[in-house]
């Protein structure tokens, strides 16, 4: 074997184990968006401070995965496609460990609705739209480990879809409020949540947008479709 094939070997080696890092880093993450909504929906707080416990190991795989990185751009010195993949694996898991921070946050403020009166549905429509991030989030690593910029181009323009669900709900909060004071408190912090979600569905965009620069060597050129018009509303249809 030359020198080049066992360099190209020992790169491959270590792709594959940052890769495995970045599908368990993943799995971790899509598990905390789930787990998160559903404390957030039933108001328990055991799984809330599971949520908030797991976010360290959340946060030593991006670690763990960074200085792998490191070590391979180091000893291998890759180049083209291979650097783009060791840059892109390291944007993953960035934005992976930013999401969980986003899961571990809902959970903190599940403590606080304990006392709070019940807004009726917005459990719902927030673990609705939780598990459509789930879901993306989903879509996005499967397309990054098949190497499909198609199925990443579709979570892209899925992420209206998100902003639409942030914005019934905003506008639904500001009902709740009009209507009695008292809600306002418990919706303040419903909100809250629901746009660290809508922060989530965001990242998960950004991600795909990553798999499809490493897929084409491109960014997309169109702007994604957002739908997310809170700034401009100022008082509920």
């Amino acid at each position: 074997m030359s020198d080049q094939q066992h360099i190209s070997s020992a790169y491959d080696r270590d792709l594959e184990e940052i890769t495995t890092l970045i599908m368990k880093m993943g799995g971790m993450v899509e598990a905390a968006i789930l787990q998160t909504a559903e404390a957030m929906a039933t108001r328990d707080l055991e799984l809330a401070e599971k949520v908030r416990n797991g976010d360290k190991a959340i946060d030593a795989l991006e670690i763990e995965i960074n200085d792998s990185a490191a070590r391979t751009i180091a000893l291998r010195a890759p180049v083209s496609k291979d650097l783009r993949s060791i840059l892109t694996v390291l944007r993953l898991a960035a934005s992976l460990e930013r999401i969980g921070d986003y899961a571990k946050n809902i959970a903190k403020r599940t403590s606080v609705l304990i006392d709070m009166p019940v807004i009726s549905g917005s459990e719902v429509a927030l673990k609705r739209m939780a598990r459509e991030v789930q879901g993306m989030l989903n879509d996005t690593l499967d397309a990054y480990i098949r190497g499909d910029a198609e199925l990443a181009e579709d979570v892209r323009q899925h992420d209206q879809d998100v902003d639409q669900m942030y914005n019934a709900l905003f506008r639904e909060f500001l009902t709740f409020m009009m209507e009695d004071p008292r809600n306002i408190t418990a919706c303040m912090h419903l909100h809250f949540m629901a746009k660290n979600i809508e922060r989530m569905g965001d990242l998960t965009t950004n991600m795909a947008e990553q798999v499809i620069y490493l897929v084409t060597g491109d960014m997309p050129d169109e702007a994604r479709p957002k739908s997310d018009r809170t700034a401009y509303t100022t008082e509920p249809e």
